[in-house]
């Protein structure tokens, strides 16, 4: 499957992390799937209203993200919960346990409808942005290759 996503959105979830920095932040990746399946569009991010964050942490809440979703669902094309992103400042964006168990948990969770949700760190080291981006894939967090 390849990933799409508008060099704007990107812009903005690296701005919106350098804001919270030395902080973790993150928020929810927004998108759809072409009708064949082999592409995933992420078109767009919700903020958590509330969160907990630390250099080294980022849990978030889910108060009112089901009506933001409702709303992207409404519309054409329809766009659905399709993963998480967050950063890690002063750090590489390579996931931890603590990102492999929190994947791990949406996977499997009975509200959640995909099965193989994405994860975008964005990790930001001497003044250089990287991007990781991962799909859980068969309890194993896949890294994406650029192509």
């Amino acid at each position: 499957m390849t990933l799409e996503i508008s060099d704007l959105l990107l812009k903005e979830i690296i701005d919106v992390g350098i804001q919270h920095c030395p902080n973790e932040f993150g928020g929810f990746l927004i998108g759809f799937y072409s009708e064949d399946s082999k592409q995933l569009n992420i078109t767009d991010i919700i903020l958590p209203k509330k969160y907990k964050a630390t250099p080294y942490l980022f849990e978030r809440d889910t108060i009112g993200v089901n009506e933001r979703l409702r709303r992207f669902f409404k519309g054409e094309p329809k766009k659905y919960y399709v993963g998480e992103w967050h950063t890690h400042p002063q750090n590489s964006p390579i996931p931890s346990s603590t990102d492999y168990n929190a994947m791990v948990a949406i996977s499997n969770h009975k509200n959640v409808a995909i099965k193989n949700p994405l994860l975008l760190i964005v990790g930001y080291q001497n003044k250089l942005v990287e991007l990781g981006f991962y799909v859980m894939f068969k309890n194993k967090l896949c890294r994406y290759e650029k192509i």
